[in-house]
């Protein structure tokens, strides 16, 4: 008697659609984790940069001011663009 377990087609089927259903949900995932991010209109590269622009400032509560203010000015010039 031969114990060898052997692997049918409906196995490999239902496997290589597992793995590509686990695919499409994880790309799913991060596609809608960088929509998140970039939905507020406030790229990372704006925030740096009016970080920058602010940093002469002492109190964190004015850094914050100066850098919305900073955000806002840019922000009604690439709307214009649109």
């Amino acid at each position: 008697m031969k114990s060898a377990p052997t692997v049918t087609a409906m196995e490999a089927i239902s496997t290589f659609a597992t793995a590509a259903l686990a695919g499409f949900i994880a790309m799913a995932i991060l596609s809608g984790v960088a929509f998140l991010f970039l939905r507020e209109g406030k790229p990372l590269q704006r925030l740096a940069a009016a970080e920058r622009a602010c940093a002469h400032y002492s109190y964190l509560s004015e850094r914050k001011v100066c850098m919305n203010a900073w955000l806002a000015a840019a922000q009604s010039g690439s709307v214009a663009h649109r």
